[in-house]
Order: structure tokens, then C-alpha cells, then sequence
């Protein structure tokens, strides 16, 4: 499938990691992952992605600070970030928009949750 769109998922729970590609590779997207922000930067600035799912905590460099520099370096061409974190999202959401990222999901969710909230964001990209 050529016109597959491409999930970069950040987050260092090896677990979280796996669960999450493997569904949203059976929901027909191509997934990638990072365990660290380090990875998730590096990778993100090298290649194109249409959604990048990017926790908060993670070691090397924080989610909002990864948020910030796509934004900062790719500007209109960065891919939607959409927060995923444990944290109160209330007392987060103003933080991650500032950072740069679009939204945020708070953990734990439930996949039908983020397969609709892809849906949406994806339906809205070119």
C-alpha cells in the first residue's frame, strides 16, 4: 500500500511500544518506533512522518522539548504531535500546545479512543 501513512511512536515503555505498533499496524498504518527523545528527533527530522505519537517523560530529551524543536526546525512541514502522557492533562494541554504539539491524549486510553482520534487527524492531512 503506497498511500499508507507513517506513525512515528515515542516512548520508553518497551511494552506500550509494541502493544501500540502492532495495532496500529494492523489498522493499516506503517509504524515506526523511539524509545528515547534523542531517537525520536534524530528520526523525525530525517524522515517524514504524517503523526508522531510522543510521550512526555522519556530519557535524553522530554516530549515537549522534541515537540518544540520539529516545530521549531520543520515549521509548517512538521508532522501533527499528538501528546500521549500520564500526567494530568488538564494542567498539561496548555504546556504541550505552547511546545508545539497539537494535542494531547491522556494515558491510560483506549485504543478505540486513538483510532479515532488518528482518524480525524489523518482525514484533515493531504
Amino acid at each position: 500500500m503506497a498511500d499508507r501513512k507513517r506513525i512515528l511512536i515515542a516512548d520508553d515503555d518497551p511494552d506500550l511500544l509494541e502493544l501500540l505498533k502492532m495495532d496500529l499496524d494492523h489498522q493499516g498504518y506503517e509504524v515506526f518506533t523511539a524509545a528515547n527523545g534523542k531517537d525520536t528527533l534524530q528520526r523525525a527530522l530525517a524522515e517524514k512522518f504524517d503523526v508522531i505519537l510522543l510521550d512526555v517523560m522519556m530519557p535524553y530529551i522530554d516530549g515537549y522539548h522534541v515537540a518544540h524543536e520539529l516545530t521549531d526546525k520543520l515549521g509548517d512541514k512538521a508532522p501533527y504531535i499528538l501528546i500521549i502522557t500520564s500526567r494530568d492533562t488538564s494542567r498539561e494541554k496548555g504546556i504541550a500546545l505552547i511546545s508545539g504539539a497539537h494535542e494531547v491524549l491522556q494515558k491510560p486510553f483506549e485504543m478505540a479512543k486513538l483510532h479515532e482520534r488518528l482518524a480525524s487527524i489523518l482525514a484533515k492531512t493531504p
